[in-house]
């Protein structure tokens, strides 16, 4: 495969392209953050079957950095430009606005679900605890302290944990706009910096009163992947070259290390291979420290870039991959799941909210039926139609249809 020049590749957003009719959305960003919101509905469905074949089950990164980075691309696209356009404090303060939609969606979505569960176990009707099997207990226990920790991210149940790293890394962003003046070196050390401090567990923060326990995923342990998929789309770093050299490096990154990242794939190993299967064992904690999860360890951003960089060489220059030609059937059959998926990643953050509340009410049903393999498809399906309708639900309020149109 030839070596091609990445320079446009990615339509970065620069000082040259801040007019609102420039705004440019590379459809490998909604694609891919379209399969994620799909794989999030899947990991969410308690006991679902199918979350054995997600990519959390064969290596280190999973759906949530593809959620962060492609958040981190978007982000350069929707607040990125208005910096330039309107200033430091008008960007901020777009910013800001952001921050206040996701904080209420994060407030919300929570109260929802508490909710949910409990007029499940009020009900009657169901043998188990839907409030213990969220570990909710303690907030309908003793709610006054619970309910200032749910509105001060002092109390962070472990299922409501991706929307408040996500409000503190937007909550960066105009400390990395303003030391993009000085140079994407300063940017680029700041945010190695702090990823490194974070590592320390210095940086952590408290995800309840009762317990020593964490927020689950250490907002200034992510800030590196996001700011990566930020600098990406802004044009600081450039398209990597399509190389034969890169996409074997990528793979075999990623077949190599998926033993030590799955215990899926190390059983498989085991059964195969019982003297390789205890050497990698032995291994095994000496790779611990870089594979956590809470503080975004460094093979998870090694496994991550190698498993984006094939997709970004798999989807072609500018997605062209993605789009098939043709009038045939499958050709048709594609175009219509494509724009499906699009349409989802890119109304992500509704979509999101509406799945981690779809996704517990799915579960109940899923008890009541049994967990055989038409149920499991069935509901899934049923999840999958519900996303794609929020999707466009969002996308048609968004349109303000409303509004009279010059």
């Amino acid at each position: 495969m030839a070596t091609v020049s990445p320079a446009s590749d990615f339509a970065p957003v620069t000082a040259s392209a801040v007019a609102p009719t420039a705004r440019v959305r590379d459809p490998r960003l909604d694609f891919y953050r379209g399969i994620a919101m799909f794989i999030i509905l899947i990991a969410h469905i308690p006991n679902d079957p199918w979350a054995k074949w997600i990519p959390a089950r064969f290596g280190f990164s999973d759906a949530t950095e593809i959620f962060v980075f492609c958040s981190g691309m978007a982000s350069a696209i929707a607040f990125g430009g208005a910096f330039l356009r309107k200033g430091w404090l008008l960007g901020t303060a777009r910013v800001a606005f952001r921050i206040w939609q996701v904080y209420w969606a994060h407030v919300c979505l929570f109260f929802f679900v508490a909710m949910s569960m409990a007029a499940l176990d009020n009900s009657g009707l169901f043998e188990k605890s839907y409030v213990s099997s969220l570990n909710l207990q303690h907030f309908f226990n003793d709610p006054l302290p619970q309910m200032v920790g749910i509105f001060t991210l002092t109390y962070v149940p472990n299922y409501f944990d991706i929307l408040p790293m996500y409000l503190v890394v937007l909550a960066m962003m105009p400390l990395f706009m303003a030391l993009s003046r000085v140079g994407f070196w300063a940017v680029a050390a700041t945010s190695v910096a702090i990823w490194l401090v974070a590592q320390t567990g210095i940086l952590a923060l408290p995800a309840e009163p009762w317990s020593d326990r964490q927020w689950f995923f250490n907002p200034f342990g992510w800030q590196l992947l996001f700011f990566t998929g930020f600098a990406f789309m802004r044009g600081w770093i450039p398209a990597p070259p399509v190389s034969k050299s890169l996409i074997w490096a990528a793979a075999l990154f990623l077949i190599l290390s998926a033993p030590f990242g799955s215990w899926k794939v190390f059983l498989w190993v085991q059964s195969a291979a019982p003297g390789l299967a205890e050497q990698i064992r032995d291994i095994w904690p000496m790779t611990k420290e870089f594979r956590g999860k809470t503080e975004f360890g460094l093979f998870r951003y090694l496994h991550f870039l190698s498993l984006a960089y094939l997709g970004w060489v798999i989807a072609g220059e500018h997605g062209h991959r993605l789009i098939a030609s043709g009038d045939s059937v499958g050709a048709r059959a594609w175009q219509v799941v494509l724009k499906l998926i699009t349409k989802v990643g890119q109304q992500s953050l509704a979509v999101f909210v509406f799945s981690m509340a779809a996704a517990r009410l799915i579960g109940v049903a899923l008890d009541q039926t049994g967990r055989d393999f038409a149920s499991v498809f069935v509901a899934n399906m049923i999840g999958f139609a519900m996303i794609i309708g929020v999707a466009y639900l969002a996308a048609w309020f968004k349109s303000q249809p409303w509004k009279s149109k010059k």
